[in-house]
């Protein structure tokens, strides 16, 4: 899998190169299936097979709304829910890479440790020819998502099975604190309704890529 999508990658990179264009690559799929893993695997070695920064990356977790605007909204116990995103200025953002190409443009990603984005954790250099992005819900059919569809180049559903992701998911909440209940709790209530919501837009995706070949853990 990893050698085939990496080609496929550096087709999207050479047809842009081509065109005089920069290209987005969209990663849709339900949480801990593998998106960020396959991303960063992406973006690495497109970089090696060409030159640095000529693929830059998006996460989608970049713009979770704050803890702080969850409390307001009374919406932390659902952390991870559509509505819990800055999904119109996450539009705005694939928006402004197609088209201000002339200058560094700053991204920012989540900070797992903070529990809270940060600002301007990655950069996409004027010379990028792919970005590479992923997030849960990009592939959905509710407003602002499909905007943001229209303007990927491919949208690829990153697949793995339920018990390998819930896995995933309890590792990930012990990692970031919680008890033992507390994790099965949070993959219960939150992670799981969320992955039974995006696993519905599968077929809105331009093919389907296995995402547990190059996880870990």
């Amino acid at each position: 899998m990893s050698d085939t999508v990496v080609t496929d990658a550096l087709a999207l990179v050479h047809a842009a190169s081509r065109d005089g264009r920069r290209a987005v690559l969209g990663l849709a799929g339900a949480p801990a299936a593998g998106k960020s893993t396959l991303a960063r695997h992406l973006v690495a070695e497109v970089n090696r097979r060409t030159a640095p920064g000529t693929a830059g990356y998006l996460p989608l977790d970049g713009f979770h709304l704050s803890n702080a605007q969850l409390d307001r909204l009374g919406r932390r116990d659902r952390k991870g829910a559509p509505d819990t995103f800055d999904a119109h200025g996450y539009v705005a953002l694939v928006r402004r890479l197609l088209e201000e190409t002339d200058h560094p443009v700053y991204v920012p990603d989540y900070d797992r440790d903070l529990h809270e984005p940060v600002a301007a954790r990655h950069v996409v250099e004027p010379h990028t020819r792919l970005v590479v992005t992923e997030g849960n819900y990009l592939a959905n059919d509710d407003a602002p998502w499909p905007r943001a569809r229209a303007l990927f180049t491919e949208l690829w559903y990153v697949d793995a099975p339920d018990e390998v992701r819930e896995l995933r998911l309890h590792r990930r909440q012990r990692a970031g604190g919680l008890t033992e209940t507390a994790a099965r709790d949070w993959v219960e209530r939150s992670d799981r309704p969320n992955g039974e919501l995006v696993k519905r837009f599968r077929d809105s995706c331009t093919r389907v890529v296995r995402g547990d070949a190059l996880h870990r853990g």
